[in-house]
């Protein structure tokens, strides 16, 4: 009689202990999306010596403009896609003292006409 018990409580012990990684794979999870959502073609409107103005207007408001460097603004967005590993990209604007645009750095590349004339 006592091992037709352990028979029985062995495997159900063992699929409950298992269970919990396996159900958490079949429940849904919706995606995140937080920040800033930038575009390649958003960045390649970007010209060297544009307004901080001009720079809101193409790439929207940043996520961060930090109190003792106000000539630096971060475009940060974070995405997470149900229950694969998040993923975040970067964009930093760097402005003069003047306020007129000199750097972007990041994930996005300036495009080859970063340097031409303001039109």
């Amino acid at each position: 009689m006592q091992l037709k018990k352990w028979l029985i409580a062995v495997p159900l012990a063992m699929t409950m202990l298992t269970g919990c990684s396996l159900l958490e794979k079949l429940v849904y999870r919706i995606d995140i999306n937080q920040g800033n959502y930038v575009e390649q073609e958003a960045v390649d409107k970007l010209k060297f010596g544009m307004s901080k103005e001009q720079v809101r207007y193409v790439m929207g408001s940043p996520m961060l403009i930090e109190n003792g460097y106000p000539d630096t603004w971060y475009y940060i967005y974070h995405h997470t896609e149900g229950h694969k590993a998040s993923i975040q990209k970067n964009l930093v604007v760097n402005f003069n003292a003047a306020g007129t645009l000199v750097d972007i750095t990041g994930d996005f590349p300036a495009s080859d006409t970063f340097f031409e004339q303001i039109q």
